[in-house]
């Protein structure tokens, strides 16, 4: 057991949290023909002595894991996307490169949001539990869930919506984004605000800004290792927080998650093997079979370390001796691939959410999903190539759309699982997106 990982221990607490959980509510569960009993005051057929445990114990052992998440969002969100956008260099020097590796970059992460939302709103993975079992989600998770969900009724319209994008005053967006409270667009105008910092910063000179993009590098640097120092204390977390839902809820709550893991299972495979597929032949003028043999060691690694900065270094020695691509062309669109295009991440993200919504019983309007693909696609470009590097973005989208964010503790124990599955989607769409690149280029070339 010295030589497990991370992620064992976390699945060994998924584990050990739902059994302990299941068996607790089976002893502690009184018949639902009985009246409540001094041992059922609330009537929710729970043993109130479990119930107790549960919210005064083991819940907020999970919450100080969820609490110091959340307590970097907003700083990894600014300085994460605003190097990512930085990154793509000098927009002026990089002309038609960087400008297709832009829209491709656009193009399959809309298109693997999309997929996600579809499937979502075509299986409804989250919408099989009891109503009585979401209204004690819903007082676990948002103490006020009435005022909550009538929040979510009143959604705006799709012209507010993108109007508001360009927020009027960025700090202002940035102390309201996670309680709501902002006057506009919340963390999406905050987002949009970093996108837009990080533009105009490659067009400031070198000597003008290497200060400002140190401070922003060590922003970041500072962010993940205060989630690093969270992520040890995931194992125990995740225990604690499955043993919340399953004492008090049974076992409706594990099957809900396997349709979720099937539904995100099903999205990134769509991707995988027919929008990569079809880029390939009509864009890249390559044999889908061809590559995917050519970058075999690329997808073995991705799956094994689930971070695309760890398997950088396999990708760009096969974009060069395998697929033979342009080394300065496979250099640029890798490097910030890895950051910037991050197809299976956004796409998880877009069914975390919209299941989570309909976990909790809430139904988004035409315009809160619109807003869940923007922000999906956006936190695709920010998100840290690394194991987890996607759990801090999923909790603002979350809250963006009135969804508690510490809903996400209900997929922290199968996160792991799909995050091998969604980085092998990242690092593939990295390759695919330069083969689509180098291919156009040598186009105009011979032209």
């Amino acid at each position: 057991m010295a030589r497990w990982k991370l992620h064992h221990w976390i699945l060994l607490g998924l584990v050990v949290g739902a059994i302990a959980g299941l068996a607790a509510n089976q002893l502690a569960t009184r018949p639902a023909s009985a009246t409540a009993d001094a041992l059922d005051r609330d009537g929710n057929h729970v043993d109130d002595r479990l119930d107790w445990l549960a919210l005064n114990i083991a819940d907020p052992v999970g919450r100080v894991f969820l609490r110091l998440i959340f307590m970097v969002v907003l700083p990894l969100v600014f300085s994460a996307l605003a190097l990512g956008v930085h990154e793509f260099g000098d927009l002026r020097r990089l002309g038609r490169v960087g400008i297709r590796t832009l829209v491709l970059t656009a193009v399959f992460s809309l298109t693997a949001v999309a997929i996600g939302v579809s499937l979502v709103n075509t299986l409804r993975p989250g919408a099989g539990l009891p109503a009585g079992q979401r209204q004690q989600l819903w007082e676990q998770y948002a103490g006020g869930a009435a005022e909550t969900v009538q929040k979510a009724r009143q959604a705006k319209s799709v012209r507010d919506t993108l109007l508001d994008i360009i927020p009027e005053n960025p700090l202002q967006e940035m102390v309201g984004a996670l309680d709501g409270s902002s006057k506009g667009n919340g963390m999406l105008a905050v987002m949009f605000f970093a996108l837009m910092f990080g533009a105009a910063l490659t067009l400031v000179p070198e000597e003008r800004k290497r200060v400002l993009v140190s401070w922003l590098e060590g922003l970041f640097d500072v962010s993940m290792t205060i989630i690093r120092f969270a992520m040890r204390l995931a194992p125990l977390a995740v225990a604690c927080l499955v043993f919340t839902v399953t004492s008090r809820l049974g076992g409706q709550i594990l099957h809900a998650l396997v349709w979720f893991m099937l539904t995100a299972a099903a999205g990134m495979a769509v991707h995988f093997f027919i929008v990569y597929p079809v880029a390939l032949i009509l864009l890249g003028r390559k044999s889908p079979a061809a590559f995917f043999r050519e970058t075999t060691d690329v997808m073995v690694t991705a799956l094994g370390t689930s971070s695309s900065n760890a398997t950088l270094p396999t990708a760009l020695r096969s974009a060069t001796e395998n697929l033979r691509l342009p080394r300065e062309i496979s250099n640029f669109v890798l490097t910030v691939g890895a950051t910037g295009n991050q197809n299976g991440t956004a796409l998880y993200e877009g069914v975390v959410v919209l299941f989570l919504a309909q976990v909790f019983g809430v139904e988004l309007s035409l315009a809160q999903q619109v807003t869940v693909v923007l922000m999906s696609v956006l936190a695709g470009i920010g998100t840290a190539g690394i194991p987890g590097g996607s759990l801090p973005l999923i909790v603002i989208v979350l809250q963006t759309v009135n969804v508690p964010g510490e809903g996400i503790a209900l997929i922290l124990g199968v996160d792991r699982v799909l995050d091998m599955l969604r980085t092998v989607v990242n690092v593939s769409g990295d390759l695919v997106l330069a083969t689509c690149v180098a291919r156009a280029e040598s186009n105009r070339t011979a032209h």
